[in-house]
C-alpha cells in the first residue's frame, strides 16, 4: 500500500465519525484507530521472503509524507480518472499561470463512465498542476494550487 493511499485513509478517519478502520490487501493489513482525537496507525506487512524486501518496506513506510503545497489547494471530490482537457488533443482547461474565476472548469474526472467537471472554488492564478493527465486520482488528492 503506497504512502499516498495511507495518508488519504488517515485523513478520512480523522475527519469522519469513524473510530476504527481496518483494510487487508495482498501487501499487508492496515488498521487505523482514532483515540481521543489522535489517529493511531498500525501497518502489518504481508510476509516477505527476503530480508532486503522487508528493509525496503520499512524504508517506504518511514519516508516523509509530502507537505501540502502553499496556497489554496483544489482537491479531488471523488475517485476517478483525471483529464486536463475535454477530449484527447483538445487544449487543456488551464495551464500553470492561468487566471481562473470561481466556478470555472479546471479539469474533468471520469468516474463510472460519467465525466464530472471540477470547478475552481476560488479565483486566482493556477501556480501548480499536481494531477497527471489520464491518471487515476483518489478522493481528497490535491489536483491544483491556486494563489
Amino acid at each position: 500500500m503506497d504512502l499516498r493511499k495511507l495518508k488519504t485513509l488517515i485523513d478520512l478517519v480523522s475527519e469522519s465519525n469513524v473510530s476504527e478502520l481496518e483494510i487487508t490487501e495482498a501487501e499487508g493489513k492496515v488498521r487505523i484507530v482514532k483515540s481521543g482525537g489522535a489517529v493511531v496507525q498500525q501497518y502489518v506487512p504481508a510476509p516477505m521472503p527476503a530480508p532486503a524486501a522487508a528493509a525496503a518496506a520499512v524504508a517506504a513506510l518511514s519516508a516523509p509524507v509530502a507537505a501540502e503545497p502553499a496556497g489554496h489547494v483544489v482537491k479531488s471530490p471523488m475517485v476517478g480518472t483525471f483529464y486536463r482537457s475535454s477530449s484527447p488533443g483538445a487544449k487543456a482547461f488551464v495551464e500553470v499561470g492561468s487566471q481562473v474565476k470561481e466556478g470555472e472548469t479546471l479539469c474533468i474526472i471520469e468516474a463510472m463512465k460519467i465525466l464530472n467537471e471540477i470547478e475552481a472554488d476560488k479565483s486566482g492564478t493556477v501556480t501548480k498542476i499536481l494531477g497527471e493527465n489520464g491518471q487515476a486520482v483518489e478522493y481528497g488528492q490535491p489536483l491544483f494550487v491556486i494563489e
